[in-house]
């Protein structure tokens, strides 16, 4: 199968240029001008971008979580993110107390089977480590992950400790892989949040003062100390304030091989909005949490200046009605996540674009290249290069919709950015030379996403 895509306008990270670009069968096969269609069926990409396909890093599909489980499945969560132009994602594979690492890789899979609509990849995230543990770190390449996650939160359930923190970075380094780090001092959290209750401090506003943006710089710091002795690579998810910015900024300044991403909902929205009247708040609540316009201003200065290398979405909806409502009387007892992945690219492209605060090959670095050479996956995705996949989003840079729960793919009852009018949206996507979503029509298939077997973090690739 030939697709000619003619008229259009290419957008690399480091050039925007026209030209006609042929795919045939999976791969891009010609990017020049005029090309000949010779049979291929011709797409006129008059009016619009050709980028690369989106790459989400950072996901929670159908994610267990005290008796339920994320509302978006590797169903509902890909259509989805095709509808907004993400045509990759990686989902962390969470490891079950008790579990091997292999068992919890296959339970995940399994959680993927028969579903996928998009490619997809897994991280795997450490939640007991024990030696045998630490020792299954060396296999993960061989299966396809060549990234871990650790967190410094969630006492009791996933945190972990200093010393645990530093033998998985220096396991991880060993053996080609990039490890991830939660960054915020949970033992503290959770005495900030035993006092909030014991004081009757109940209601969603409470949820960021007991999760202060200084404890996650202090901890941000912290990992980045340890990964600096373990001589590792290390990647900071979901950044959210100046505090953890600046350790990230200076430690990039020193040399160290640190990045850090942040997700769009923090350009967004601060703790004001847990304070909204009645439970609304509720819907906001995510950690690390919001923080103050303040934060915000440091994370767009971030993104211009390189010290954020990823905007990805920690996708991890849960329905209003029947799951955020389980902290009705408790803040600690609310799920925490929001609804992101198939808003993400309208709504940097909106507040990033075309308000002037980055250009459109900033946008294609933050959302799909760098994520690929992070993580194993480029230059087969990330790129619009010849022999890459056939990974296209034909943008248009003009198209408006106001977003809301009524109109999204997303299988939750909220939008966290309801009634928000964006500019910019996919008119068409493909993956792997299949077009999968044209317009408002999705027209791929359950069971066509191809598990990504990634390759070992090499220094010299990343950003």
């Amino acid at each position: 199968m030939r697709t000619l895509f003619k008229h259009g306008t290419v957008v690399t990270p480091d050039k925007t240029f026209p030209a006609d670009l042929l795919v045939d069968g999976e791969r891009i096969a010609a990017i020049a001008p005029d090309l000949p269609a010779d049979g291929a069926t011709v797409v006129d990409g008059g009016g619009t971008y050709l980028l690369p396909g989106g790459i989400d890093v950072h996901t929670h599909l159908d994610m267990p979580l005290n008796g339920i489980a994320s509302a978006d499945d590797f169903h509902s969560g890909h259509v989805a993110a095709a509808f907004g132009g993400t045509t990759s994602h990686i989902d962390f594979a969470i490891q079950p107390k008790g579990a091997a690492l292999r068992e919890a890789l296959d339970l995940w899979h399994e959680r993927a089977r028969g579903k996928a609509c998009i490619d997809y990849g897994f991280h795997m995230t450490i939640a007991d480590p024990t030696p045998a543990v630490l020792r299954e770190i060396a296999r993960l390449p061989e299966w396809g992950v060549p990234s871990v996650k650790v967190l410094m939160a969630y006492k009791g359930r996933l945190q972990v400790d200093d010393a645990t923190l530093f033998a998985v970075l220096r396991e991880a380094a060993r053996h080609g892989l990039l490890t991830m780090v939660h960054c915020e001092n949970g033992d503290v959290i959770e005495i900030l949040t035993r006092e909030a209750v014991a004081a009757g401090n109940l209601g969603p506003k409470f949820h960021p003062l007991t999760r202060p943006a200084e404890l996650e710089g202090e901890a941000t710091g912290r990992a980045i100390a340890l990964a600096a002795v373990a001589a590792a690579p290390v990647y900071i998810v979901h950044l959210t304030c100046d505090l953890a910015l600046q350790q990230v900024r200076g430690a990039r300044a020193r040399g160290q091989h640190v990045w850090a991403e942040t997700c769009p909902q923090y350009f967004f929205f601060t703790a004001d909005d847990l304070d909204r009247p009645g439970f609304e708040g509720a819907k906001f609540v995510c950690s690390p949490p919001f923080r103050t316009t303040r934060d915000q201003e440091a994370l767009w200065e971030g993104v211009r200046d390189g010290t954020l290398s990823v905007v990805s979405t920690d996708h991890c909806p849960f329905n209003f009605a029947t799951e955020k409502v389980r902290g009705r009387d408790d803040f600690t007892k609310i799920p925490n996540g929001v609804p992101v992945i198939e808003d993400r690219l309208s709504v940097l492209h909106d507040a990033g674009v075309v308000a002037g605060r980055i250009s459109l090959n900033r946008f294609v670095e933050l959302t799909a290249t760098n994520p690929a050479r992070l993580f194993g996956l480029y230059p087969r995705k990330g790129a619009l290069a010849v022999g890459a996949d056939a990974d296209i989003v034909l943008w248009d840079p003009k198209r408006e919709r106001t977003l809301s729960a009524r109109t999204h793919h997303m299988r939750v009852d909220y939008n966290l950015f309801e009634g928000m009018t964006v500019r910019g949206a996919p008119a068409g996507v493909w993956l792997r030379g299949r077009q999968i979503v044209d317009g408002d029509r999705f027209l791929g298939q359950p069971g066509t996403g191809q598990f990504l077997h990634r390759d070992r973090f090499a220094v010299e690739l990343a950003p």
